[in-house]
């Protein structure tokens, strides 16, 4: 009896973690639904926090946006069923969202109440129109009913809209007051989660969120020593709101090049908060972004931040924190012609090409995608030639010419193509260097450049990596003509450039 008691209390101890998710299932279903689980959910409501009613509030946005869509598709197919059916549910979704919103904001303004009424009644017309149509044969009448209902949709989504944007505005300011007057490190890193997860939902709430005074809230806490074990999470916040430009506009105004240059030099920070603080200058240097080019106050403490950048690159105890400072770097050297000679007096070549060989530093393509491009940006400086020499930076560029995705991944692909095609074009500037030309031909630079024109596998199928190589080639050529065979000269040599592209781009693909 003794044994078979243990055995049972063994058996269920060791199924219990398959049988977690039916139990789950069993108490959902014996749950009761009654008038005392309404009056909980109610009280419950009154105690959500502003990050909660954003999420109930984009929730049903999402819902409601998406059955307005399918109302157009269905409207477009003459579906007067189904359109008028879908547009009930639109109608109780949009009542369901008022009165939830309602149950837990925590005050109200007649704004609001008047998109919330007018709302109301569009959608009631708009019931009221399709219900019609179910009725109706006639197709002309039809025809022009349609008509009124696309025009009855364009009017419910405005308002739909307005009444979504001013209700996520006023959550966002409640949030960010909340992050403002915190007090203790609770309240900071809970309201700063939050934060962090609403810039995940896109570059709209990103926009309100430094509209409302987000960047100025993260900046204080950066600016309190209390607070320093958060600076990473709000680092990370900062870097996503930066995405847009209102986001870096608020930055510069509240001198946060200044604060994340002071982070970046402060050694007693970790590593962790470094990297986050490389992100952001990562972030607000991207060369895509056209408000970069007014940010004075980088250029005042430009020094310090690339400084203080490369040493990161050099102590880097994991491929995430490389990344990030690396990245912030590649940016700079867009960013400012003054940067790449910064970079030079550094030995910033050497701490690259050295970080190469160090799988745990550089270990993916999108790390080598930064390096090749701070190299390919430093390569039009005559000194930066003697130290790829050193630096046996050569042999890096011909691997790096190498590069095959090991995923597969779209993304992945696409920064092999880049260090493919950078790779080339540094050989290309830095072949002007007998010594850097000779050091390539010997290391067989021009068979594998000629692969990459002439097998467009080899390339991905990429024109840029194309072009490049061919620059690169002819380049190459001049300095060593024996090393290419007659038909690789007279096609992707002599020629110009566009005819030897056009050639390529047409050919069969050949491995010669």
């Amino acid at each position: 009896m003794h044994l078979i008691q243990v055995d049972s209390v063994q058996r269920w101890m060791e199924d219990l973690k398959l049988m977690t998710d039916c139990e789950c299932m069993c108490v959902l279903q014996s749950k009761p639904i009654g008038i005392e689980d309404a009056e909980s959910e109610c009280s419950l409501s009154s105690q959500h926090t502003a990050c909660d009613n954003l999420q109930l509030l984009l929730k049903r946005a999402w819902i409601i946006s998406t059955e307005l869509t399918k109302i157009v598709q269905k409207l477009e197919k003459n579906k007067w069923q189904r359109v008028h059916s879908m547009t009930v549910r639109v109608n109780c979704h949009v009542r369901s969202m008022i009165n939830e919103y309602n149950t837990f904001a925590r005050n109200s303004w007649d704004e609001r109440h008047q998109y919330e009424k007018v709302l109301v009644e569009k959608c009631s017309e708009l019931t009221t129109v399709t219900e019609r149509c179910i009725q109706i044969e006639d197709e002309q009448i039809l025809k022009s009913m349609k008509i009124c209902i696309n025009d009855a949709l364009t009017t419910v989504a405005h308002y739909f809209g307005q009444l979504i944007e001013l209700s996520l505005t006023h959550e966002i300011k409640n949030l960010i007051r909340e992050i403002d007057s915190s007090d203790n490190l609770y309240s900071a890193e809970s309201s700063t989660s939050s934060l962090f997860s609403l810039t995940q939902e896109g570059t709209h709430l990103c926009r309100i969120i430094a509209k409302e005074g987000g960047i100025v809230a993260l900046f204080k806490i950066c600016r309190q020593d209390c607070f320093r074990c958060l600076y990473p999470q709000v680092l990370k916040t900062l870097a996503s709101i930066c995405c847009v430009e209102e986001g870096i506009q608020q930055l510069e105004k509240v001198d946060g090049i200044l604060c994340l240059a002071e982070i970046l030099t402060d050694s007693t920070h970790p590593q962790t908060t470094h990297a986050e603080a490389a992100a952001v200058i990562a972030q607000i240097t991207a060369p895509h972004l056209s408000v970069t080019e007014h940010l004075s106050s980088f250029l005042e403490n430009m020094e310090e931040i690339v400084t203080a950048l490369l040493k990161l690159c050099q102590e880097a105890t994991s491929g995430e924190v490389f990344l990030l400072a690396s990245a912030a770097l590649a940016n700079i050297t867009f960013f400012d012609t003054m940067a790449c000679e910064m970079l030079l007096q550094l030995n910033a070549v050497n701490i690259l090409l050295t970080a190469c060989g160090d799988k745990q530093k550089v270990d993916s393509p999108y790390s080598r995608d930064q390096v090749v491009t701070i190299l390919a940006n430093m390569s039009v400086l005559d000194q930066c030639a003697s130290d790829i020499i050193k630096g046996n930076g050569v042999q890096v560029l011909m691997e790096m010419l190498f590069q095959k995705s090991s995923s597969g991944n779209s993304p992945e692909i696409a920064a092999c193509e880049r260090v493919q095609q950078k790779a080339a074009v540094t050989l290309a500037r830095l072949s002007r260097d007998p010594e850097v030309a000779h050091a390539a031909i010997k290391l067989s630079c021009i068979p594998r450049l000629t692969e990459l024109c002439r097998s467009p596998t080899e390339r991905n199928n990429s024109d840029s990596v194309l072009v490049a190589s061919l620059a690169a080639l002819r380049r190459l050529a001049v300095m060593s003509p024996d090393g290419l065979q007659e038909s690789d000269f007279q096609q992707l040599v002599k020629p110009r450039l566009v005819d030897s592209f056009l050639l390529c781009t047409n050919m069969e693909e050949s491995f010669v």
